[in-house]
């Protein structure tokens, strides 16, 4: 199952970053807890060479705990800034503070030694789609600074932010690259919610985050759903389908209403708190 989507504002939107980034100290930037790896645009990194950086691991509430320590570990130890968060929560929030001022350390110190005191550290937030950037900066600046959604596109431009005399952040539209190389993380982002579902096969991708995560956590869809668990996305959909009286006027199950439902289930942590990758794999 080969997903991509890369509409062309995403393309606008990377020339726009090129100039900005010309005026930019620090690059914050969300990855989903939950998939690291496959949330983190190549296009960043080629953007922000030479600049300080902040990995975010945003909704660890719906990651799995272990594993996110062992992701924080991973990106520390190649050398980024990372801490988990929530972005809707002020005591997560909070803790950002502490993360930008050890990520622009080096920047502090040279400003000062110019005697540029009181110069602001100038922040550009980036991410995929849907990863709760403008949560985050309406969190961090408390106030309502950037419009927020669950649905992917809803920042289509740049917001400059005044937090405080130090510190400014610059608001960007959720981007994705090109081509993704590995078609599984086009199935993850298209799971978790940063690809509009209209342009996937929802019921194709249901089986395949289904028989995953039967493998990865068993019991999570018996404990969830009340069904058996097999190496049968299909079967299992059906069940769902059964088990929650999912029913087409006739009296058939509806199995594209199932798994929507399954999908929806899986982006919202409803089932229960998980990780589709890890260090290790």
């Amino acid at each position: 199952m080969d997903i991509q989507w890369y509409p062309g504002h995403m393309t606008k939107a990377i020339r726009q970053m090129k100039e900005d980034i010309k005026v930019i100290d620090l690059i914050i930037e969300l990855l989903d807890a939950r998939i690291p790896l496959a949330s983190r645009n190549p296009e960043i990194d080629n953007l922000g060479s030479g600049k300080a950086r902040l990995l975010l691991l945003n909704k660890r509430d719906l990651s799995d705990d272990k594993v996110t320590e062992e992701w924080l570990s991973y990106f520390r130890e190649k050398g980024f800034v990372a801490i988990a968060m929530d972005a809707r929560q002020k005591s997560d929030v909070k803790r950002v503070d502490a993360a930008v001022e050890e990520a622009c350390k080096e920047k502090r110190e040279r400003n000062k030694k110019r005697g540029m005191v009181n110069r602001p550290i100038r922040a550009m937030v980036v991410g995929i789609p849907n990863i709760g950037k403008s949560s985050f900066i309406n969190s961090y600046a408390g106030r309502a600074a950037a419009k927020t959604g669950n649905t992917p596109g809803v920042t289509k431009g740049k917001q400059w932010i005044r937090l405080k005399k130090d510190l400014e952040l610059l608001d960007t539209p959720g981007i994705l690259w090109p081509k993704f190389e590995d078609k599984i993380v086009g199935q993850y982002l298209a799971a978790l919610g940063a690809i509009r579902s209209e342009v996937f096969d929802n019921d194709e991708l249901a089986q395949k985050m289904t028989t995953l995560l039967a493998e990865r956590y068993p019991g999570m869809l018996a404990g969830h759903y009340g069904i058996e668990e097999s190496d049968d996305g299909v079967a299992m959909i059906y069940d769902v389908a059964e088990k929650r009286h999912i029913i087409k006027s006739g009296g058939e199950a509806d199995y594209s209403k199932a798994a929507r439902l399954i999908l929806d289930d899986i982006k919202n942590g409803k089932m229960g708190r998980l990780s589709l990758e890890s260090p290790s794999q």
